[in-house]
């Protein structure tokens, strides 16, 4: 399978992965936000048309709150089209006395749990590719085909608006942002920005066999590139500075980034910038701090005035999903909204203090209108879980907390250097 991979196009193109690593130092330089969102492990069954085009519709959803309520330009990610694999704390699961090996997404196994699902199949890395090709190939035609056009705020919107209170505050945002294309129009100015969206690709580099056969070296520079995605990033689990996963990311051009856990020590961060980003480059590195809403203000200041002293010019996201997971009375894995905008206010909280620039966040949401996260202006409540708790993985906000949460960032940044607090 890995020699079928080394014989297929690319998935991106190299002259992609230096455009984002340009915007990306925008946002280092702390004069653009990061967007960094989408699934928590992408199914081969779910990769439909309908649901990439809710995925990427909440991202620009999301991306056009933060534009215009906030007025920062926005970079859009998406850990979209290829997150076919996942990090796993047990190699087996047992149920009903069967124990069998974990499901590690659908580039290794089968979530079913049988054995035939959960043996791993090298055949799935060819399908892996063959469905992130899928998705680009959509992602790309609704950027530049007209989906996009910030004409068309309101059409994003009609399915959920009636039902949602994040959905009514951003038809009013919708009508603003009408109001003033209709006064660009009247003066004459028709910007190209309007019409279009970049994008860009990303997922875990976890499955080196795979992140190697895409891996390419570019005629334009004689540099290698991993043209699987835009933006690879290095997992808390795989982030030792010896071990494979970092060894493999810098001998490769594309930007990069690495989950910094609250067991993360300064010494640890230095180590990562020097082994990933020697040059100082900026745009090359983000680190994506993953604390929980109750260490963030405790463990990230020592984190973020070392990296500032030593010069690096790196992008700070703040993922505050991965820090906040609990098992609720029914079983099923969970997170508190409330904990998910706690840990986001607290990074805030740390940058504004430290006179640093807060770059971006990086969060798992869907389209649909799952229940798996408890909390939101639409409540969903613990006792709601099992009506619509989908996720192969990890729980995922549902669209209308996604534009909820963007909402509560665009007024946090807006307040970044000022000492007051969102309402």
């Amino acid at each position: 399978m890995v020699r079928s991979l080394e014989g297929l196009p690319p998935l991106v193109l190299a002259a992609e992965c230096d455009q984002l690593k340009e915007r990306l130092a925008s946002v280092a330089r702390g004069a653009a936000f990061l967007l960094h969102g989408g699934d928590c492990a992408e199914t081969f069954a779910d990769t439909t048309a309908d649901s990439i085009r809710g995925k990427f519709r909440t991202l620009l959803q999301m991306a056009v709150v933060l534009t215009y309520a906030a007025s920062v330009p926005v970079v859009k990610v998406g850990r979209m089209a290829g997150q076919f694999g996942k990090p796993r704390s047990a190699s087996t699961e047992v149920r009903d006395g069967v124990e069998l090996p974990v499901y590690r997404g659908d580039a290794v196994n089968g979530i079913e749990f049988t054995p035939a699902d959960r043996t791993p199949d090298p055949r799935r890395l060819l399908e892996a590719y063959h469905y992130s090709s899928a998705t680009l190939n959509q992602c790309r035609a609704l950027a530049s085909g007209g989906y996009a056009d910030l004409r068309q705020v309101h059409a994003w919107n009609q399915d959920f608006v009636a039902g949602s209170p994040a959905g009514q505050r951003y038809e009013q945002l919708a009508d603003e942002i009408d109001r003033a294309i209709a006064f660009m129009h009247a003066c004459g100015a028709d910007p190209e920005e309007t019409r279009a969206v970049e994008f860009y690709s990303s997922h875990e580099a976890l499955l080196l066999d795979y992140e190697q056969a895409l891996t390419r070296t570019d005629p334009r520079t004689r540099r290698a590139y991993d043209l699987s995605a835009h933006l690879l990033w290095i997992g808390e689990r795989t982030r030792a500075t010896g071990g494979a996963h970092v060894e493999f990311a810098r001998r490769i051009r594309n930007p990069v980034a690495v989950k910094i856990g609250p067991a993360a020590s300064v010494q640890d961060v230095l180590a990562l910038i020097g082994a990933l980003d020697p040059d100082r480059e900026p745009g090359r590195l983000t680190l994506i701090s993953r604390m929980g809403a109750g260490r963030v203000r405790q463990a990230l200041p020592p984190l973020v005035e070392a990296v500032a002293a030593s010069g690096a010019v790196v992008v700070w996201v703040c993922d505050p999903m991965h820090g906040n997971t609990v098992e609720a009375a029914s079983g099923h894995k969970t997170r508190y909204f409330n904990d998910v905008l706690d840990e986001v206010a607290g990074f805030f909280e740390v940058h504004r203090a430290l006179g640093t620039h807060p770059g971006g966040i990086h969060i798992e949401f869907t389209g649909d209108d799952v229940t798996e996260c408890i909390g939101g202006g639409h409540y969903i409540a613990e006792s709601d879980l099992r009506q619509r708790y989908e996720t192969a993985c990890d729980p995922r906000l549902n669209r209308s907390q996604s534009l909820d949460l963007a909402f509560r960032v665009a007024g946090m940044y807006r307040h970044r250097f000022s000492g007051e607090r969102d309402a």
